[in-house]
């Protein structure tokens, strides 16, 4: 049999209640940052089947949806339900200097991680002037 001896846990339940439900929880926890010419975003999903994750792009929105399930079946018996079940959904608006085409996705230990490439024509180049021979620069348009 389980004791719950958390003192907090009706401060957890009020704080689901205005937030989220188990049938629509409120929180897909994500870490965004950027390494060198890639942009990551890396979703915390335990306890979700990788075959109910759902990530697509539309108009350089990335919305990912997944699936958390109950256990069912004739044996099995609720003791506690305490994790958030459900679907969960969480929308980003990406930057056009982001290459959404190539955008790569993995799921492992939990955690869904993408991985976008910054545009080409979003990284920094080096512009090139040109001069006349008397010093002074003259630009072409």
């Amino acid at each position: 049999m389980l004791m719950r001896t958390d003192p907090f846990r009706e401060i957890d339940r009020l704080a689901e209640q205005l937030l989220g439900t188990n049938s629509r929880p409120a929180v897909m926890h994500m870490d965004a940052y950027r390494d060198g010419d890639y942009f990551y975003a890396a979703f915390d999903l335990p306890g979700v089947d990788p075959d109910s994750i759902d990530c697509t792009v539309e108009c350089n929105v990335l919305t990912v949806r997944a699936q958390r399930r109950r256990p069912t079946g004739d044996n099995v018996e609720l003791v506690a339900a305490e994790r958030p079940m459900g679907t969960f959904s969480r929308q980003l608006f990406l930057s056009d200097t982001l290459d959404t085409d190539r955008l790569e996705a993995g799921y492992d230990n939990g955690v869904l991680t993408l991985r976008i490439p910054v545009a080409e024509r979003a990284k920094p180049r080096r512009v090139a002037i040109a001069t006349s021979g008397n010093g002074h620069r003259q630009i072409d348009a």
